[in-house]
């Protein structure tokens, strides 16, 4: 599976979907990060769609998405 330029990230707790964008730095495990347009909501996803969420501030805590869709 290649990388997609967006996904969308469901998360089960809200029911929220945020769209990400990919941007051009890598993550601890070398895949590209992801991130909405406020730059609040980052995430590393890896080519067979493991999502690990990142902290952008201190004592943020992201619900884990269940699902990242690529466009």
């Amino acid at each position: 599976m290649s990388h997609a330029e967006t996904y969308d990230l469901t998360f089960p707790v809200s029911g929220d979907t945020v769209v990400v964008k990919r941007t051009e730095r890598k993550g601890a495990g070398g895949h590209p990060v992801y991130s909405d347009d406020t730059g609040i909501v980052q995430a590393e996803i890896s080519d067979r769609g493991e999502v690990r969420m990142l902290a952008t501030g201190g004592h943020q805590r992201h619900d884990v998405p269940s699902r990242a869709t690529p466009h």
